[in-house]
């Protein structure tokens, strides 16, 4: 793993939707950064402002503060413009911090920003699309269900009692009322490793999920549906991965995609550098 010095110039690029989520937070991260390195703050509008920043970063280490949306971006325009094997990224995770934390990264402001700054580059696997599209931590079929909150039904008081019983119920902890988005049915996939069929598209598919592992190969487990007792999961592990059904989604780090018919996902060994605490 490779360390840097606290000299080393950094490029801090602060995603909008960060701003608005928890500008706090990314007070805090700019004050740390600013404080430990010579950084240059950006403030980009946009997607194209975003990228335009980090194309331009020139000899500047660049760090995101953001997202999962914000990190699988930054990693998907350095894959596009190759240059993603030359280049060590840091992320202070603002909003949704799964993502990162699931690779490694602390998830408050102060020790993630700390990391970046005291921090060494760890090498990663990276699964690449035939799209080339990027996966960082993992995908699965189908998509999990989305739960959303229920949207607040506004409360109108006729008398000050009235209002104030509102307030108590308003005040009042209990669990707020949520409303599943159901998932789709079972599927019937074609699952190939390495060119070798683990599952046919005879059998009824519960789940399939993928995940960079370790020395350039991917670990792939699936779910066949069962009536009654579970099914056996079938795993396998291989440096290529194709599925092929009838217009399917899959969820891939942050967000969904799809549907396709058929998509191939290839690991890429030691892809990229992500700064890490050390170890």
């Amino acid at each position: 793993m490779a360390t840097f010095a606290t000299s080393e110039q950094l490029l801090v690029i602060i995603d909008p939707a960060a701003r608005q989520t928890d500008g706090e937070s990314v007070r805090i991260a700019k004050d740390v950064l600013s404080a430990g390195a010579a950084a240059k703050v950006c403030l980009p509008d946009g997607p194209e402002e975003f990228a335009r920043a980090l194309g331009r970063r020139g000899s500047r280490r660049p760090v995101v503060v953001g997202d999962g949306h914000a990190l699988v971006r930054t990693v998907t325009l350095l894959h596009r413009a190759r240059e993603l094997a030359g280049c060590a990224l840091s992320v202070v995770p603002v909003g949704d911090t799964g993502l990162a934390e699931s690779l490694g990264v602390p998830g408050g402001a102060v020790a993630a920003a700390r990391a970046v700054l005291d921090g060494a580059e760890r090498r990663l696997d990276l699964l690449v699309d035939d799209s080339d599209g990027v996966v960082l931590s993992g995908l699965g079929i189908p998509p999990r269900p989305v739960v959303r909150a229920a949207a607040a039904v506004p409360v109108t008081a006729s008398s000050g009692r009235a209002w104030y019983r509102s307030l108590v119920r308003t005040l009042a902890p209990r669990p707020p009322r949520l409303a599943a988005v159901p998932s789709p049915g079972p599927a019937r996939l074609r699952v190939e490793v390495d060119g070798q069929t683990v599952l046919d598209l005879d059998q009824p598919v519960e789940t399939v999920s993928v995940t960079p592992g370790t020395g350039g190969l991917a670990a792939v487990e699936v779910r066949p549906l069962s009536v009654g007792a579970e099914a056996t999961p079938v795993r396998a592990s291989g440096r290529t991965v194709t599925v092929v059904g009838a217009d399917f989604r899959y969820r891939a780090d942050a967000g969904v995609s799809g549907p396709v018919r058929r998509r191939t996902w290839r690991v890429v060994e030691g892809a990229w550098g992500l700064v890490l605490p050390p170890a």
